[in-house]
């Protein structure tokens, strides 16, 4: 995944999310959010876009 590659030495990895609401599920991440928040080595900060 070129996301984690780029963050390879990183000591931070910022990452965006839109609010995307499902009615059975509440807030929802996307596969890319999701994949980084379970593979990067270095700590995820996740924004949420307004």
């Amino acid at each position: 995944m070129q996301v984690l590659d780029a963050a390879s030495d990183a000591a931070l990895v910022v990452v965006g999310r839109r609010i995307r609401e499902a009615a059975a599920f509440g807030t929802q991440i996307g596969a890319i959010t999701h994949a980084v928040l379970h593979h990067s080595a270095a700590p995820v900060a996740v924004i949420a876009h307004d």
